[in-house]
C-alpha cells in the first residue's frame, strides 16, 4: 500500500502528534511494569490503566464533533497522563525504576501534558 494511501485510510487521531506520543508511553509503560517488583501489582494495574487511557482519550475526542466534547476527552486524557507522572514518581522514589526510563517517562509526559493542555484550549 502506498503512503498516499495510508494517509487518505487513517482515522483522525492517528494524525495527532499527542496520540503517537501517547502510544510511545505506553510501550514504555509496558516495559517498565515488566521490572517491577513482585508485589507490586497495584502499581503496575494502575499504571497501565492510566497509560492506556490517555492514547483512548486522544483517539475519542478526535472523533468528536461538538468543540467542548473534544475538550473534555483532551482534560481526560491530560488528568491520566499526569496520574502517570505520579505513579512513575512513586517508582521513582521507591527505586522501582531505573533512572533513565524514569527521565524518558518525564520528558514524554512533560511533552504530552503541553500538547493536551494546547489541544483542550483550542477545543473549548
Amino acid at each position: 500500500m502506498s503512503v498516499l494511501m495510508e494517509r487518505r485510510q487513517q482515522f483522525d487521531h492517528e494524525r495527532l502528534g499527542s496520540y503517537q506520543v501517547a502510544l510511545d508511553l505506553v510501550v514504555l509503560i509496558d516495559q517498565v511494569v515488566k521490572h517491577l517488583p513482585r508485589g507490586r501489582a497495584y502499581l503496575a494495574d494502575q499504571l497501565q490503566r492510566a497509560g492506556t487511557s490517555v492514547p483512548l482519550n486522544i483517539a475519542e475526542g478526535a472523533g468528536e464533533y461538538s468543540s467542548s466534547e473534544k475538550g473534555r476527552f483532551y482534560r481526560m486524557a491530560k488528568r491520566s497522563a499526569t496520574e502517570c507522572a505520579g505513579i512513575f514518581e512513586i517508582c521513582r522514589r521507591l527505586e522501582f525504576i531505573e533512572e533513565s526510563r524514569y527521565l524518558k517517562a518525564r520528558e514524554l509526559l512533560i511533552r504530552l501534558v503541553a500538547m493536551l493542555t494546547k489541544m483542550s484550549q483550542i477545543s473549548s
